[in-house]
C-alpha cells in the first residue's frame, strides 16, 4: 500500500502540514505528485494537494483518499517546491502558496464528465458506459466497476477528455463537427436512391460528396442554407457522423495580426543582447537589469532573446504590468511567435484563462505573456523570464501570499538555470543598487532607437498662475500649445492623477468634510450618478444639498478628477473631441482596448486619462503630453513617493513625439523645484538616483535596511493597541540591538469597513530567523485569530504604506 501526503484546504494555521492518507487499489497507479484528491477530514471532504507519494506512513490508522479531482497532475514538480518556498518566505500558508497558482476555474466547485472524442471502438468497459452516448458524469464512471488505468490510456489516446462543469460555468468550448460517415462511392449510391422530395437531403450529399472533409455543424446549414433536423436525419441514417471539436475560446484574432520578423539592432542594443545570449546559450542564471530610455528598443531585445530560446526548444515568460498589456504589447509578441503565445490578464473571462492556460500545460505554446499571476505558468523547460517595466507596484500581490513576481521569477531562473531580464526607463532604486554593486548585470540603453531626442519638458509653476488670477486647471501655456496641436491636427494626452469627478466634498461655512461612516476618508463625488462613494468599502449616499453639521448650503467640491477636468476642457477648448479612460470608464471587457483603437484612428484630438495612460502606448501623431497635478503624489505618506513621481513623469513623456513628430511635455505643478519633478523634467535618472539614496541612507529606508510591516486590525480599537503592544514588546525581545520596531502606530488609513488598523514596522539589516520570529509571535495570538475576529497581516516587502 502507497502512502499520499497530502497539504488540505483548510486554511488555518494549526492544519498548515501534509496529512498521510493511504491510496485506495484502484487508485493505485494513478495518483502522482501535483494531482488534487478529495480526501476526508473530519466530518466533512476537502480538496487537497497530493505532495509526495510514499512507501509507508508513521501512523498506524490512516484514512484513504475518496478520489481524484484531475487525471494528470495540476502542477508540476518544481512548482510544488515553488510553493513551499513561497509559503516560507512570504509567512503565509501551503494550501495559499499552492491556489495562487492556479486559474480560478480549478478553484471553484465543480462537477466532472467523460466526453468521447472518438468514432473508432473504446474498450468494451467504457464502451458499455457509454452507452451509445457522447457524455457521461463522471459519476457513473466511479460507480462502475471500471480501473482507473483504463480510463487514463483512453485520456492520453485521445480518445476521451475530462470535462470541468464549474458552477460558475467555466466549461470547455466545442463545436459539434459533421463528416461523411461512409465512403465516397457509398454516398453516390445513397444521392442517387434518395427520392426526388428530399431536396434538402440530396443538396447535403451533394455538398459532402464533393467535400468530403468535416465541417462545423453552424458553418455547414448557413453554406448548404440547411435546418438542423435534415442534418438529424441523415445523421440517424448513419449517412453522416458527428463528433465534438474542443475549440479555444481566443481573445485575439491571430489571423488578423501580421507577422513581423526581426528589426536590425544599434550598437547599444547589439551590446545589451550579446551577454543575454550567451546565458541562454551557456544555460546560466543571471539577472539582467535592462536600462533603456522610453523608446530605446526593449522589446526587440525581449523578442530575440525569445528566439534564441525557443531554437533551444524552451519557453519563456514574459511579464507586463497590467495596465500596459495593451494589445499594441499582445500584437508585438503574437507576430513574432503567432499561436505560439499564450496570454494571461484579469480582462479575460474566467473560461478564457482557463483555456489559455491549459494551453500552456498541454505544452501547445512556447511564451506566455502576461500579468502577476503568468509568472506562475505551469512550463517545466523554461528558458528565459522577462519581467517588463520592473519598476510597476503590480507586481507585489497585496494579499496573501503577499509575493513580489520578481523574487518568484528569480528563484524560477535559479530552479531552471536561465536568465532573468529585468527591464525599465525608471528601475526601481532597489534594482539600480542591486546592478551598481554586480549583483545584477547592467546594460544601459540611453539613446532611443529613431536616434530622436527626448521630448522637451517645461515645469510650470501653478503658484504664479493663480496670482496672476487663472483659476482654470490650466496653465495659459497648456492652453496655447493645446490648440497650437489641433490646428495642426495633431493630438495630445493629458495626464490626471486620480480619478472620479472631484476630491471631497467641503462646507465653505465650517469646513466640515463629508467622511464615510466606516473608514476614516473622505468620500469621493461621483457626477452622473450624483452620489458620494468610499473607494474603499464601496460605502455610497446621495450628495447633500445642505452641510449637516451647519445647514449651510455653500456646500462644494474640492480637488479636480477626470471628469471635472473632462467638463473644464470642453468649456475652454469647445472645438476639442475627447476620449477619457478612468477607472469608471474602462470597467465593460474591451472597453479599454476600444477607447485606444479609436484615439488612434485620430477620432480624437485628446486622450486624457489617469496612470493607465501613461505607459506602453506608442501614437506617431501624439506630439504633446500635459500632466495636470504632478505633485499630488509627493504627499503621500510614503518613503517611495518621490521615486513614484519620478518614474510616472518619466514614463508620460516617454508618450510624445515617438515617431517623425518632435513632441512636447508640460508639467503643471505646485512644488516646481522639488528635485523628482526638476530631474524628470531632464530625463537625468543618475542624478535623482544619487540624490534620492542619500535621503534613504539618511533615513534608514531600503535598499539600506529591508523592511516588515505588521498590520494588526479589529472591530474594538482597544484591543488593537493592546495586541500590536504585544507583537512590538515580543519583536524587541527577540531581534538584534541595531534593528529599528517603529510602533505601534495607527495605519494612514486608520479605519476601513468599520475595522481599526495599527501597525509596526521592522527596520532590519541583517535578521536571518526574522520570518520564524514574526511566526512565533503571530501563532501566540492563534486563539483571537480563530475565536475573536482578529486579524494580523504581515508582509515581508511592504509597497502599500497606507
Amino acid at each position: 500500500m502507497s502512502v499520499a501526503k497530502v497539504i488540505v484546504d483548510v486554511p488555518a494555521k494549526q492544519i498548515n502540514q501534509t496529512f498521510d492518507y493511504s491510496i485506495p487499489s484502484k487508485l493505485e497507479h494513478v495518483i502522482t505528485p501535483g494531482m488534487r484528491v478529495t480526501v476526508p477530514f473530519g466530518p466533512r471532504k476537502v480538496m487537497g494537494f497530493v505532495l509526495q507519494i510514499v512507501p509507508e506512513s508513521s501512523f498506524a490508522k490512516l484514512k484513504s483518499i475518496t478520489d481524484v479531482l484531475d487525471l494528470t497532475p495540476v502542477l508540476t514538480d518544481e512548482l510544488l517546491k515553488l510553493g513551499q518556498w513561497l509559503a516560507e518566505e512570504t509567512i503565509s500558508l501551503y494550501i495559499t502558496a499552492y491556489q495562487v497558482m492556479l486559474p480560478q476555474a480549478l478553484k471553484s466547485q465543480y462537477k466532472k464528465e467523460l466526453v468521447r472524442l472518438t468514432d473508432g471502438e473504446l474498450t468494451p468497459d467504457l464502451e458499455s458506459l457509454f452507452a451509445g452516448r457522447d457524455v457521461v458524469t463522471y459519476e457513473e464512471f466511479t460507480q462502475s466497476m471500471i480501473p482507473y488505468h483504463q480510463l487514463l490510456k483512453a485520456i492520453h489516446r485521445g480518445d476521451i477528455q475530462v470535462d470541468y462543469l464549474v458552477k460558475s460555468r467555466i466549461t470547455k468550448k466545442t463545436e459539434t463537427m459533421i463528416k461523411p460517415a461512409i465512403a465516397n462511392h457509398l454516398l453516390e449510391e445513397a444521392y442517387l436512391d434518395m427520392p426526388k422530395q428530399a431536396k434538402k437531403q440530396r443538396e447535403l450529399l451533394t455538398y459532402f460528396i464533393q467535400n468530403p472533409e468535416a465541417i462545423k455543424k453552424k458553418q455547414l446549414m448557413s453554406k448548404v442554407n440547411t435546418s438542423a433536423s435534415t442534418v438529424k436525419t441523415l445523421l440517424q441514417k448513419g449517412l453522416l457522423t458527428s463528433n465534438k471539436l474542443e475549440v479555444y475560446r481566443n481573445p485575439y484574432n491571430d489571423n488578423a495580426i501580421q507577422r513581423t520578423a526581426s528589426l536590425p539592432l544599434t550598437i547599444q542594443q547589439e551590446q545589451a543582447i550579446i551577454p543575454i545570449k550567451q546565458a541562454i546559450a551557456e544555460k546560466i542564471h543571471d539577472v539582467f537589469l535592462l536600462h533603456g530610455v522610453t523608446g530605446s528598443g526593449k522589446t526587440e531585445i525581449y523578442l530575440q532573446a525569445i528566439e534564441d530560446v525557443i531554437k533551444e526548444g524552451k519557453e519563456a515568460i514574459v511579464l507586463v504590468p497590467e495596465i500596459s498589456l495593451t494589445p499594441q504589447m499582445v500584437h508585438r509578441f503574437k507576430g513574432r511567435f503567432g499561436s505560439d503565445v499564450a496570454v494571461m490578464h484579469s480582462a479575460l473571462s474566467s473560461g478564457e484563462k482557463y483555456d489559455e492556460w491549459r494551453k500552456i500545460y498541454r505544452k501547445e505554446v512556447k511564451v506566455v505573456v502576461g500579468a502577476r499571476s503568468a509568472i506562475f505558468a505551469p512550463f517545466e523547460n523554461l528558458g528565459i523570464i522577462i519581467i517588463d517595466e520592473e519598476h510597476e507596484t503590480s507586481y507585489k500581490q497585496e494579499d496573501q501570499p503577499r509575493y513580489h513576481a520578481r523574487d518568484v521569477a528569480i528563484e524560477r531562473g535559479k530552479n531552471h538555470q536561465c536568465p532573468v531580464i529585468l527591464g525599465s526607463a525608471t528601475p526601481t532604486l532597489e534594482s539600480y543598487a542591486r546592478a551598481n554593486k554586480d549583483v545584477y548585470k547592467l546594460a544601459t540603453l540611453s539613446k532611443r532607437t529613431n536616434e530622436k531626442d527626448m521630448p522637451e519638458v517645461e515645469i510650470v509653476d501653478m503658484r504664479n498662475e493663480l496670482h496672476q488670477g487663472n483659476r482654470t486647471m490650466f496653465s495659459r501655456k497648456l492652453k496655447e500649445k493645446i490648440e497650437a496641436c489641433l490646428q495642426k491636427k495633431e493630438q495630445v494626452v493629458l495626464m490626471l492623477n486620480r480619478r472620479g469627478y472631484s476630491t471631497f466634498v467641503m462646507c465653505r461655512d465650517c469646513g466640515h468634510v463629508k467622511e464615510c461612516p466606516h473608514c476614516d476618508i473622505a468620500l469621493t463625488y461621483h457626477k452622473n450618478s450624483n452620489r458620494l462613494k468610499c473607494h474603499y468599502c464601496s460605502y455610497e449616499e446621495p450628495m447633500p444639498t445642505v452641510c449637516p453639521e451647519c445647514s449651510s448650503d455653500l456646500i462644494r467640491y474640492f480637488g479636480t478628477g477626470t471628469q471635472r477636468v473632462e467638463e473644464a476642457l470642453t468649456q475652454l477648448i469647445p472645438e476639442a473631441s475627447i476620449i477619457r479612460m478612468d477607472v469608471d470608464t474602462t470597467r465593460r471587457k474591451g472597453a479599454h482596448e476600444k477607447l485606444l483603437n479609436k484615439f488612434g484612428r485620430g477620432e480624437a484630438d485628446i486622450l486624457l486619462g489617469t496612470q493607465m495612460i501613461a505607459k506602453g502606448l506608442d501614437f506617431e501623431n501624439v506630439t504633446l503630453v500635459g500632466v495636470l497635478t504632478a505633485d499630488s503624489m509627493l504627499h503621500l505618506p510614503d518613503f517611495r513617493s518621490s521615486e513614484k513621481t519620478f518614474q510616472l513623469l518619466t514614463q508620460v513623456s516617454g508618450r510624445a513625439g515617438r515617431h517623425e513628430l518632435p513632441g512636447e511635455v508640460i508639467v503643471q505643478t505646485y512644488t516646481p523645484d522639488h528635485y523628482s519633478i526638476e530631474l524628470a523634467s531632464t530625463y537625468n535618472f543618475t542624478d535623482f538616483y544619487l540624490k534620492e539614496m542619500a535621503m534613504r541612507k539618511t533615513f534608514h529606508y531600503p535598499p539600506y535596511v529591508f523592511l516588515a510591516l505588521i498590520t494588526v486590525s479589529h472591530p474594538n480599537q482597544v484591543k488593537v493597541v493592546q495586541t500590536t503592544q504585544k507583537i512590538v514588546q515580543s519583536l524587541l525581545a527577540s531581534v538584534k540591538e541595531d534593528t529599528i520596531i517603529l510602533g505601534p502606530t495607527p495605519s494612514p488609513m486608520a479605519r476601513i469597513k468599520d475595522r481599526y488598523r495599527y501597525q509596526c514596522m521592522v527596520k532590519y539589516k541583517n535578521e536571518p530567523n526574522l520570518r520564524n520570529i514574526i511566526r512565533n509571535i503571530v501563532n501566540q495570538f492563534d486563539d483571537d485569530i480563530q475565536k475573536d475576529d482578529l486579524l494580523i497581516a504581515v508582509d515581508m516587502q511592504p509597497y502599500q504604506m497606507m
